[in-house]
């Protein structure tokens, strides 16, 4: 995939969002840092203490009329959310003409939810894949093979 002249690259996961400016041009492609948001979110066992609603006993053992809630979980589509909503903010203030997002499937879906028509009319691409831990040369060259 192509990244033009200033464009603006999102790696994401459900805890940090990197944003990305190429420097560079198509043929060369220098990415910058320009924004780091990372959330604390431990795990659901240290943020949930209820057990779920009644509970039916039955031959093999108990069950339950609900499901647990995985905090954890819910706390990262929010932050997936969070990126759609700063990606239309950052739209709306015509800082980007061209966005690429790189995420793993879960978190691409789930920003796919909130996506603003402003922020979709901006999209050059998306990348399912988790490269936030990975060297701006990583990001780069898989960003280029895709």
């Amino acid at each position: 995939m192509q990244i033009d002249q200033d464009a603006l690259i999102l790696v994401a996961d459900g805890r940090k969002m990197l944003f990305f400016r190429n420097k560079g041009d198509a043929a060369i492609p220098s990415l910058e840092t320009e924004q780091v948001e990372k959330q604390d979110n431990p795990a659901d066992r240290e943020q949930g203490s209820d057990t779920p609603g009644r509970a039916f006993n039955s031959v093999g053992g108990h069950r339950s009329a609900m499901s647990e809630t995985n905090f954890h979980d819910l706390e990262e589509d929010r932050f997936a959310a969070q990126a759609a909503d700063i990606l239309k903010h950052r739209a709306f203030a015509n800082d980007y003409e061209k966005l690429i997002i790189v995420a793993p499937p879960g978190t691409l879906g789930e920003m796919r939810k909130h996506y603003h028509k402003e922020v979709e009319s901006r999209l050059a691409g998306e990348i399912a894949k988790d490269l936030v831990n990975h060297p701006i040369a990583d990001i780069e060259r898989i960003i280029a093979d895709n």
